[in-house]
């Protein structure tokens, strides 16, 4: 069930930060939808233009390339905004194991500035993009935002010390922020190339291509594994809503659901052996388990329900179904 209109960003100047990639390239598209200015902000480093190349004939958008980690840029990209969705980052967390100074640079230099760059030109409402990467070594089930445990990689500290700094900054400046916890986050335009793709497209990647995917670990880690619209509908809500209890927050931004990885491979063989039969008789491989990853993850929403009236729009499965629809007919 989508959400109302009246739930929605309208009529409003926004900014997206990595618009280019593939949770910010699905916002720009949503977003001018409803009659929104759209300007998109991205370095093309993790990003694609192919992502994007649809909206550049719309007069309403306006695309900078350009760096979070430049004060400058950031400023003159927030001029005249109603409402920032920061999405830029380096994600990974073996990217961040592997390179922390580049991570941390993008991902709390960058955020700085762009938290900088909203206050000084007086955004509405600066709402951003956290991670469940915080709850760290936490075994509580389901994550709740207050309660956190110690980080297990470079790439947590970071997305933490945002939440941090967002905080103080509504505490300090009044500057509206809301950060949203994403839970593995799924769907068109995710790209399985690379080495640090996420795992929905690699295993749809390596099935297409007739071959056997790598599961890290023996494949019962758990994941609240996330449809790209839910996250659209949690960014709308987020930016808009009335709610005063809401800034300065962050909220999981998940279904409230969790599937094992061993249960997830059996679910996108079976829904792209509909569309190639031959795929049914692929197996899995099981590598060494990823240092740094947490074993199982499954959000409360209680908090957006309460506070932002969420309500996921697509369950795991209806995702999953979308999601492999897109895949066939574009990979």
């Amino acid at each position: 069930m989508e959400s109302r209109t009246e739930d929605k960003i309208q009529n409003a100047t926004v900014l997206i930060t990595g618009g280019a990639g593939f949770i910010g390239s699905n916002l720009c598209e949503d977003l001018l939808k409803f009659n929104n200015k759209v300007v998109c902000l991205d370095n093309i480093s993790t990003g694609f233009k192919k992502n994007i190349e649809e909206l550049f004939s719309n007069s309403n958008f306006k695309f900078i390339e350009g760096d979070i980690t430049n004060l400058e840029t950031c400023q003159n990209a927030c001029k005249n905004v109603d409402y920032v969705l920061h999405q830029a980052a380096l994600g990974s967390v073996p990217r961040s194991i592997e390179n922390p100074i580049a991570t941390n640079h993008t991902n709390i230099d960058g955020f700085l500035n762009m938290l900088v760059a909203a206050r000084d030109n007086k955004v509405k409402r600066f709402v951003y993009a956290a991670s469940s990467s915080t709850y760290g070594d936490s075994t509580e089930l389901p994550k709740i935002e207050e309660n956190i445990g110690n980080p297990l990689s470079p790439y947590a500290i970071t997305k933490y010390v945002n939440e941090l700094y967002a905080k103080i900054f509504h505490q300090q400046y009044q500057l509206e922020t809301v950060g949203l916890r994403y839970f593995n986050v799924f769907g068109p335009k995710q790209s399985p190339n690379g080495a640090y793709a996420a795992v929905i497209p690699k295993f749809v990647d390596s099935l297409l291509k007739m071959e056997s995917p790598t599961i890290n670990g023996d494949g019962t880690n758990t994941r609240d594994f996330t449809f790209i619209k839910n996250v659209i509908e949690m960014n709308h809500l987020a930016a808009v809503s009335s709610n005063e209890k809401i800034c300065g927050e962050v909220f999981n931004t998940a279904t409230g659901s969790r599937i094992s990885l061993n249960d997830l491979f059996e679910n996108i063989r079976s829904l792209l052996s509909i569309y190639h039969p031959e795929i049914s008789e692929i197996e899995v491989k099981y590598g060494e388990p990823r240092p740094g990853d947490i074993p199982h993850s499954h959000a409360s929403i209680e908090k957006a329900r309460n506070l932002l009236n969420y309500t996921p729009s697509f369950s795991v499965k209806e995702g999953l179904e979308a999601a492999m629809e897109w895949y066939n007919s574009n990979l």
